[in-house]
């Protein structure tokens, strides 16, 4: 069946509450429900999710999401159940599961009412669950966080190698769509050859977090008073600190816990109930800081972290990405602060001396990244965004401490030609420490032994320092003069433009690498220098008091309901209402985030609340929502409608829930079906008619002329079919056959 740009909206809306597509979504959706493979990189927060859900919600059969971590697979399962009517609709498959809930998972999901399952990929490549898999009828193969399937990713996970020959035992043809936040090109070229994926369709949406604030601050003596401070600055905000020891988690939990912040600790040594425990105390807003390594937090769903805070800096840029991108999955304030010191660089060094020479070049190479990120004076965004592959033009990205504060800046033009003139000359087969070396004369064994000592560029910038040179460096990378071929160990090549620009060079300025070389003292002018960063303010761009109160009540039906409170609704829906008071469910499906299913499930609690709200304290609504009832009222009716059978809701209780008889509703579903929308009412079909009248009446539109229920209905006889079985055949034969 083609899929229009209607019918994905129409479903959007109904559904998720959503208006339009964000970024690359459409076209990725599409492409899956086209029948093809795909992988798609987008960055945390641009909608990954929604690119698999949507296609599992309308395809027929069940979707497999293969997730690496349990507490992910919970939480998403609660966030779709959430948008739908009944909570067989999405089910995870794992080892936590009682004998129980096993047999009742399965029993969904072969009867065919589960839509999504999330299984981990130990469960998805287990032999014993191969012959549950056969019987399903898969829709989509989606496998979420896909970088874990390469060497080169930063969470390698070696179950992921054997998801591809697993899929290909279930003898179904189905689209596989693979799905990642963070994965450079060499990243990209495993995942795609591992998942058998050579052939996908490739959506790479821009790396670009905008709601982003970035900054690097050296890491001092006083690093634990420095924290206290930030998160003090953001007080009543759910934040995330990350430490690389569990050591470190229960000291500075236990320390922020003293200072009177709400804080909680999470790594692998703890035991699984107390990690629990604790990530669901977390999500609930019960605590708003979470102190972790980095076993927390992959692709947790909580859309309102407003800060991140790494006490120790990543072991690469990819950690570092994925980590920040927690922060503002909303699309709001997200604040990324990070603690740099050379000494935590070198303790990663020495963990590597068991590791074999691959191992070592790769972690080397990864380190390299993230100490250039800390150090450069180059606008953060765009450091990340080149690591990426992808070119940031704007001169001042205005949310990162060196665009906010930068240092000055000298005319750099003729020591980039300099520099590109020493790549040349060493055969473009050297990185940067290297090439820094020759630029000031410093003799190394490796310099000695390629003789290059003996070239004539070398040390003719010996009037300045390494640190110096590896700016210049790193400005032309960015400026993409210079490249790194990953597939010889990061050497420095030069690119079309750095020929172009060895021709005809034009002015670039550089400014200084920032210097953190110098010993954790107790400057605190240094570690914590009083930037003003950007905020967005949440709940403030409406009525601030009605924002707290239905937050308040958001968490309470959250806590009742044992589920996230962004779970019910998330805070950009709840400044949505604030700012336009709808008192009745046609105003609310104007809200954004709010479908139907989350009308039906909370509506009432929220119109109530705002009603009461708005009387006492005799508020004029904005002229937007004087909508006319009837107009409303009938969009309501069809989206209830769409959404119930979708829902796999009997018509009989359609019809009841909305005061009709059956040849109203009948009535009702013809329309919306002449009107384009592909309803399925096989199940009713099949539970209420004949088996003998169904397959006669199907014959009898396959083969006529027209598609007259008047006529259908004298020709099969009046006698033996009622009019309401031909007009529910008619409906199924025009979504069956478009």
């Amino acid at each position: 069946m083609a899929y229009d740009l209607y019918f994905l909206k129409q479903k959007l809306n109904n559904i998720f509450g959503f208006n339009n597509f964000k970024g690359i979504q459409q076209e990725v959706i599409l492409s899956v429900l086209n029948g093809n493979d795909v992988f798609a990189i987008m960055p945390t927060g641009g909608g990954k999710s929604l690119c698999y859900q949507l296609p599992a919600l309308i395809l027929d059969g069940t979707a497999i999401i293969v997730s690496p971590l349990i507490a992910l697979m919970k939480n998403q399962v609660d966030v779709v159940r959430n948008f739908g009517t009944h909570n067989n609709i999405a089910h995870y498959l794992n080892s936590h599961l009682t004998q129980k809930e096993l047999k009742q998972v399965k029993a969904d999901t072969i009867d065919g009412k589960t839509k999504l399952l999330y299984v981990a990929p130990e469960t998805f490549t287990k032999e014993d669950n191969l012959s549950f898999f056969k019987q399903i009828k898969i829709s989509l193969l989606a496998v979420d966080e896909a970088h874990c399937v390469s060497e080169w990713g930063h969470d390698f996970r070696p179950e992921y190698r054997n998801i591809r020959q697993t899929a290909n035992l279930f003898e179904q043809q189905f689209p596989t769509i693979a799905m990642t936040a963070t994965a450079t090109a060499k990243v990209q070229k495993d995942i795609q050859k591992n998942l058998g994926l050579s052939h996908a369709d490739v959506f790479i949406s821009s790396f670009n977090r905008h709601n982003l604030y970035y900054e690097v601050r050296r890491k001092t003596n006083n690093i634990d008073r420095d924290i206290i401070k930030i998160i003090r600055e953001n007080s009543g905000k759910s934040g995330i600190v990350y430490c690389l020891s569990r050591k470190t988690v229960d000291l500075l939990s236990e320390i922020l816990c003293m200072n009177g912040i709400r804080a909680l600790p999470y790594h692998a040594g703890l035991d699984a109930k107390t990690r629990t425990k604790n990530q669901d105390s977390f999500l609930m807003e019960d605590v708003d800081v979470i102190v972790a390594t980095i076993a927390f937090g992959m692709g947790i769903d909580k859309p309102d972290v407003r800060f991140v805070i790494h006490r120790d800096m990543p072991k690469s840029l990819e950690g570092y990405y994925q980590e920040t991108g927690r922060a503002g999955r909303d699309g709001n304030e997200g604040k990324c602060y990070a603690f740099f010191c050379e000494e935590d660089m070198r303790k990663f060094e020495r963990f590597l001396k068991d590791k074999t020479v691959f191992e070592k070049d790769t972690a080397h190479q990864l380190i390299d990244e993230i100490i250039s990120y800390a150090q450069t004076s180059i606008c953060r965004r765009k450091f990340l965004l080149h690591y990426f592959g992808e070119f940031y033009h704007e001169k001042n990205c205005s949310s990162c401490d060196n665009c906010l504060h930068p240092q000055e800046k000298t005319d750099a033009t003729q020591d980039i030609l300099y520099i590109l003139e020493v790549v040349k000359q060493t055969k473009e087969q050297f990185k940067i420490e290297y090439i820094a070396n020759m630029a000031v004369g410093k003799i190394s064994s490796t310099i000695k032994t390629f003789k290059h000592h003996k070239l004539d560029c070398f040390g003719k910038g010996s009037d300045k320092d390494v640190r110096y040179w590896c700016s210049v460096i790193r400005l032309c990378l960015v400026e993409n003069l210079l490249y790194k071929d990953v597939e010889n160990e990061g050497a420095l090549k030069l690119t079309e433009n750095g020929f172009a620009f060895s021709r005809k060079p034009y002015l670039l300025e550089v400014a200084k690498d920032h210097d953190y070389s110098s010993d954790t003292s107790d400057d605190s002018d240094v570690s914590s220098a009083n930037y003003s960063v950007p905020e967005i303010k949440i709940g403030e761009g409406g009525d601030r008091q009605l924002f707290m109160l239905l937050k308040g009540v958001v968490k309470d039906i959250a806590r009742r309901e044992n589920v996230p409170p962004y779970a019910i609704f998330q805070e950009t829906s709840l400044e949505d209402m604030s700012l336009r008071y709808p008192t009745n469910p046609e105003e609310l499906l104007h809200i954004t985030g709010v479908g139907i299913g989350k009308i039906q499930k909370y509506g009432q609690v929220i119109i109530d609340l705002i009603k009461r709200y708005v009387e006492e304290n005799e508020i004029t609504r904005p002229d937007e929502f004087i909508v006319k009832p009837p107009t409303a009222g009938r969009h309501a009716i069809k989206i209830y409608i769409i959404q119930s059978i979708d829902n796999r809701i009997s018509l009989d209780d359609i019809a009841q829930a909305q005061n009709m008889d059956i040849e109203e509703l009948i009535g009702e579903i013809e329309k919306i079906v002449l009107n384009g929308t592909r309803l399925n009412i096989n199940y009713y079909i099949q539970e209420t008619l004949d088996p003998y009248h169904i397959e006669d009446i199907m014959e009898y539109f396959q083969n006529a002329q027209d598609d007259s229920v008047d006529r259908a209905h004298a020709e099969l006889g009046e006698d033996e079919y009622s009019r309401n079985e031909v007009r529910l055949m008619r409906i199924q034969f025009l979504a069956q056959y478009n």
